[in-house]
């Protein structure tokens, strides 16, 4: 009979994150996962077929992460709903500079493009607000999103220092104008 694993997968995805948090998603590789449990890389291939597992384990994680981020900024009622996912995604890029750039800065070719969830539930707020149709708010919400993005991803690189109060009076003004031209396009 085998030895016993001395470890678990969560054990496992959970020094992968930390990993990748600390040195990006290149440095976690079989060996310096090893290393940073104790072990070889044994145990790592007795529990996952390959380190592709681990990495789509890890990048699952990572957007569990991401979530709980939108989640928390959503219902801390600081900002409108709609606000709050941008100030989240962007204080997410922020404090988790490694992961972002996992989740958010990696290529994408060969991926589905997909509205995602977080679309989803965001269209009725924005329609809502502006009164805009779904196909003008997804739209909005994409030029919008551009722009949010942009900002996340000048503070993940270091190349922007902004504090937060500064992003979310740009967000408003970004918002503002947009909002002006979608509606007065509308006719409203």
């Amino acid at each position: 009979m085998p030895p016993r694993c001395k470890f678990t997968r969560e054990e496992i995805v959970r020094a992968a994150l930390e990993l990748t948090r600390e040195e990006g998603a290149s440095a976690v590789t079989a060996r310096a996962l090893g290393e940073r449990l104790g072990a070889s890389s044994r145990p790592i291939f007795s529990l996952f077929q390959s380190m592709q597992e681990v990495q789509q384990q890890v990048l699952a994680a990572a957007d569990e992460l991401y979530q709980q981020y939108i989640r928390q900024d959503m219902a801390a009622g600081q900002y409108p709903p709609y606000k709050a996912s941008g100030m989240a995604y962007i204080r997410f890029a922020r404090e988790e500079r490694e992961l972002f750039k996992l989740l958010f800065m990696r290529d994408r070719q060969g991926e589905p493009l997909r509205p995602g969830r977080e679309m989803e539930a965001i269209l009725p707020v924005i329609m809502k607000n502006t009164g805009l149709s779904r196909e003008e708010a997804e739209r909005f919400h994409l030029e919008m999103w551009v722009f949010v993005h942009g900002i996340a991803s000048m503070l993940a690189t270091s190349y922007l220092d902004w504090e937060m109060e500064t992003v979310s009076d740009v967000l408003t003004d970004a918002y503002m104008g947009l909002k002006a031209r979608f509606c007065e396009r509308a006719g409203q």
